[in-house]
This record gives C-alpha cells, sequence and structure tokens, in this order.
C-alpha cells in the first residue's frame, strides 16, 4: 500500500476528533440531537482548521444508518462510504474550478432528484468565494427553499467576498485559528501512535511554524520525519526549518543586557554562515522578550512556560522593564522593515544595531554626551546612571501633573465642594451656588454639550440668582448674541435641572462687561497657566539647560505644548 500523508490519515472522522473547534461542534451536534438540521451552513476560517473536515463529519452524522445522531458510528456503509469518498449522495464541489455560471445550472438541475443512498443528498461547496457572480445570483433561490432532501454545506477562506444575500440564507460558523499548545499535543498523539521518537522541543517548534493551522503543522510533521530519518528533535527542526540556534538567541540577548557591542556583531555574524530565515530569528527573539516582560510583570505566568525559562529569568533581572519594550517595538519594526533590506542579513543586522543604540544608557557606554552627563548629575546619590536616566521623565511628568492638578481642579469636586457648604449653613444648594461662575463652569463640563449649544454656554456667566422666582440671569459674551435661541436656553434649563435638582429659568443678557469668567475664559486662563508650568518644567531640565549651552540654543515658547494640549491636537 502507497504511503498516505498524515494530513490525510489523520484527518478527524467524528466530532470528538476535533481538536480546538468546540463552539462549531458543541452547535452542530445540538442540531442534529433537536432534529433541528438547517438546510444551508457556512464555514469559514483559514486554511487547515478543519472547515471541510467538519462538513464531511456532519454529512456522516445525518446520513448515518443508525439514525441521525450526534455522533456518526463510522461502521455503518454510510460513514464508511463518505470516508473512503464513494457516497454518491454527498456531491463536493471545488467552486475555484467550477465558477461558471452553467456548471452552477448544471448542478442545481439534480437537486430536485431524491437521495439515492442516503437519508439527505449533501451538496458540499468548497471555496465558495470562487464562485462567479451570475453563479451566485443562479444558487440564490435554491439555496433559500431547497427541496426538503437536500442539505447545502459551504466552505470559504474568504467570507467578505460572499455576497450579502449568500450569507444571510445560511448558518455561519467562524472557525477559529488553532493555538500552538493544540497543535502540540495533537502532533504528540500521531508520532506517540506512529512509534516515532521526538522530543517537546521539537513539537513545540513545528507547533508555532504552523500557524494556527493543523494542515499546515502535520505536514510539516511529514516533513521533519523526512529530514531527521524517523526522529522529530528540537535541532533536526531548527536546520530543517532555518531556524535561529538557541546558543544565538542566548547570545544576542545576553550581548543586548550586557551592552557588549562586539559580541553582538560577532554572533549576528556567525549566524551568517548557515541558512537562516531571518524573519523566523526576530520572531524567535520576539517570544522571548515577550516571555521576559511577562515574568517582570506576571512571574507565575510563564513559570513552567518555556525551556529557555533560565535565561527568561536571567534576561528578566538584568533588563528593565523599559529596555525589553524598546527592543520588543525594535524588532516588530525591523521584522515589518526586512523586506525592504539591501538583504535578509544585513536587515537584521541592522536591527540589532538599533536595539543596541538606542538602549537608553547607551550614550553612558559610548562616552556619553551632554544629555547622558545631564540626566546623571540630576540623579539621587546612590543611584546608578541607567537608573538616572529612567527617573528623570518620572519626576517631570509628576510635577508636571501636580502643577496641573492645581491648575484645574476637577468640576464634580467643585460642585461636591459647593453642596458640603450650603448643607453647613443650613441653605438651599441652588440659592447658594448657581450665581458662582465657577459652579456654572463645572455644570458645563458636566453636560457633555455640543456644537452651537455648547459654544453658547460656554460664553455664559451668571450674574445674578433669585431663589424666590428661581430666575438665573446670565450675561453673554457682547457680538455672540445669534447664538441664541429658545431651543437652545430649554436645553439648558432642562440640564441645570438635571445638574443641580432644582427647575431654573434663565434669563439671557448681551453684556459689554461680564464681572465673571466664562468656560471659555477659565478654558484658555488654564491651557495658557499649563503652558507656561510647561515651559518653565523644560527649562529647569538640566538636560535641556546643557543643550542650551552647548550649542547656543534657544527655547521658542509658542511650540511648547502641555500635554493635555498635545493629545486634543492630536
Amino acid at each position: 500500500m502507497s504511503y498516505q500523508a498524515l494530513a490525510r490519515k489523520w484527518r478527524p472522522r467524528r466530532f470528538a476528533d476535533v481538536v480546538g473547534q468546540d463552539h462549531v461542534v458543541n452547535a452542530l451536534r445540538n442540531a442534529i440531537r433537536q432534529d433541528r438540521v438547517h438546510h444551508a451552513f457556512l464555514f469559514s476560517g483559514t486554511r487547515g482548521v478543519g472547515k471541510t473536515t467538519l462538513a464531511r463529519i456532519l454529512a456522516k452524522a445525518v446520513n448515518c444508518e443508525q439514525g441521525p445522531q450526534a455522533e456518526p458510528c463510522g461502521e455503518c456503509g454510510a460513514c464508511q462510504g463518505v470516508d473512503e469518498g464513494r457516497f454518491i449522495d454527498l456531491i463536493e464541489i471545488d467552486a475555484a474550478s467550477r465558477t461558471r455560471v452553467d456548471d452552477t445550472r448544471e448542478i442545481l438541475d439534480n437537486v430536485q432528484y431524491a437521495p439515492t443512498q442516503g437519508r439527505y443528498k449533501i451538496y458540499l461547496i468548497d471555496e465558495v468565494h470562487m464562485l462567479s457572480g451570475h453563479s451566485f445570483n443562479a444558487l440564490l433561490k435554491t439555496l433559500e427553499e431547497p427541496p426538503s432532501h437536500v442539505k447545502f454545506l459551504l466552505a470559504t477562506t474568504d467570507p467578505q467576498k460572499l455576497p450579502a444575500t449568500i450569507l444571510s440564507r445560511c448558518l455561519q460558523f467562524n472557525l477559529r485559528l488553532l493555538t500552538a499548545q493544540e497543535i502540540s499535543g495533537q502532533l504528540e498523539t500521531i508520532v506517540r501512535a506512529e512509534e516515532l521518537s521526538f522530543d517537546d522541543e521539537g513539537l513545540d517548534i513545528l507547533a508555532r511554524a504552523a500557524d494556527g493551522s493543523m494542515r499546515d503543522g502535520l505536514s510539516l510533521l511529514d516533513q521533519s520525519i523526512a529530514f531527521g530519518d524517523g526522529s522529530v528533535t528540537g535541532q533536526e527542526v531548527r536546520d530543517m526549518l532555518g531556524m535561529i540556534e538557541s546558543h544565538h538567541v542566548d547570545a544576542i540577548l545576553r550581548a543586548l543586557a550586557g551592552q557588549d557591542g562586539a559580541g553582538l556583531i560577532e554572533t549576528v555574524a556567525g549566524m551568517a554562515e548557515r541558512p537562516i530565515d531571518y524573519s523566523g530569528a526576530l520572531d524567535v527573539l520576539l517570544t522571548v522578550l515577550h516571555n521576559v516582560s511577562l515574568f517582570q510583570i506576571l512571574p507565575d505566568a510563564v513559570a513552567a512556560k518555556q525551556a529557555d525559562s533560565d535565561l527568561v529569568k536571567e534576561l528578566a533581572s538584568s533588563l528593565s522593564k523599559e529596555d525589553v519594550q524598546l527592543y520588543y517595538q525594535i524588532g516588530l519594526m525591523g521584522k515589518r522593515d526586512l523586506p525592504l533590506a539591501p538583504g535578509p542579513a544585513s536587515g537584521f543586522e541592522m536591527t540589532m544595531l538599533r536595539m543596541f543604540t538606542f538602549s537608553p544608557d547607551a550614550g553612558d557606554c559610548a562616552g556619553g554626551g551632554p544629555s547622558a552627563g545631564g540626566a546623571t548629575s540630576a540623579a539621587p546619590p546612590g543611584t546608578t546612571g541607567k537608573q538616572a536616566t529612567r527617573q528623570s521623565p518620572r519626576i517631570r511628568n509628576t510635577s508636571a501633573s501636580s502643577e496641573k492638578s492645581s491648575i484645574a481642579p476637577d468640576s464634580g469636586q467643585t460642585f461636591e465642594i459647593v453642596k458640603k457648604r450650603a448643607g453647613r449653613n443650613g441653605k438651599n444648594t441652588a440659592d447658594l451656588s448657581l450665581s458662582d461662575p465657577a459652579v456654572w463652569a463645572a455644570f458645563v463640563e458636566d453636560s457633555d454639550f455640543t456644537g452651537v449649544t455648547q459654544e453658547l454656554a460656554m460664553n455664559l456667566c451668571p450674574k445674578t440668582y433669585d431663589p424666590e422666582t428661581r430666575v438665573l440671569t446670565l450675561s453673554l459674551v457682547a457680538g455672540l448674541a445669534s447664538m441664541r435661541s429658545p431651543s437652545r436656553q430649554r436645553i439648558l434649563e432642562e440640564k441645570l435641572e438635571a445638574f443641580c435638582g432644582v427647575s431654573v429659568r434663565l434669563e439671557i443678557a448681551d453684556d459689554s462687561e461680564i464681572s465673571g469668567e466664562t468656560p471659555a475664559m477659565t478654558r484658555a486662563r488654564r491651557e495658557q497657566e499649563e503652558k507656561d508650568a510647561a515651559l518653565k518644567t523644560l527649562m529647569d531640565d538640566p538636560a535641556v539647560q546643557d543643550l542650551v549651552s552647548a550649542f547656543d540654543a534657544t527655547v521658542v515658547p509658542e511650540s511648547v505644548r502641555s500635554g493635555k494640549q498635545q493629545r486634543n491636537s492630536e
């Protein structure tokens, strides 16, 4: 008997054998058990996740001679016929090769005829998105109202290309990508059953290389068995895939942690002596960096996860969290830009140089500079240059935030203070506060006005409040009378009642002189104060002072923005 590929030999034949698609399997089982099998199913997902396999198992389950059951028996004539590809009532159609409308009409001409062997006639259309527009139109009516003896099972890797009219007529099941653990577990089951020698590292590498596809994993397993002469080991799989060796990963990351530029370049040069998939090498480095970052933040999450846990622990203690995040981001950008490099080797080497160069303490190691010296001189006694570099931004951010909090208190806090004062004085909240411009500003900020209504509220300032008539008189900035309207005034009154719990009538008057601050004036003042505080913080920074001194530089005040202003502009 000729050799059968593992992907075919180990194709699941029962729902229980399907890996990683429990959400679909449970739905299909329940539908069969409750005798609520829809006439049209659409299975979507990437290659090798089980779309066609699930469709065939469903065809067996509904045509099983033991009766429609949640798990096909696998022994009757119908089940064996489906498994062997000779069940006459299962019509499998490759839409990629039969895209014409004439092919579709030929298929539909036979829909009316009753099944020959089974309970149902099953049409399994694979890669259904490849059908032409006319073919979809020809299929529509039959797909919506087929004969009771017909079931349609559609499979596609690209459901976005299907017309909405087709999608609306089907039960849609989206098959997910399988995890590396799920693929590795299935590969281990197979190699044990095949009585092959293996190690866990080799299977883990194959599972990650499969990229969520079980079929790809089984194909890679077939390849590795042939490459390793019947064995699947980590070293052999790495050689087969052209992956970076583990000692190279260790050397690169330790060189980055120790700021050993010569060792880093030597390691990269050594990698070029054998065929290397540099994109895959970056993937391996990123995986280790991810584990390092995870270990730094949640040590228990990776306690027994990786074979390189010793390396992860070592790097977690020798690298700062900021370093790891920086290296990870540079690695991602390098992977994206790798096809644009003159060569994969030079692109990989440049990515490593970026990691080395842009390390926060690289300037100190290279002899320092004005900014490095300034950051170090500002550090507390007993801290290293690396620590000082990282502490200074935190100090600046803290001072800026405290400055902001003293300038712009929260509006909700303002009103709460007003209510407490009212309670101590035994007065009504509205009687005490509604004439206060600060409370009006808090009300405007809290009410989420939009459009012209917001502009109107922002340019009003309380003038007087009569507690007996509950009339609040407001002054409007001169020249903005066109913003006033009865509808906008009603909106303001409704929002004000919800804000303070008292029904208040508003009277708006145009004033050339306003006694207090409008919310717009308050916002402008606060932004200017925040800008002044940001400028002061910048000018007090030792690094900036060193730059000004060394290069006779000047700071343009108009170019300085506070953090809040920057975010708003973005």
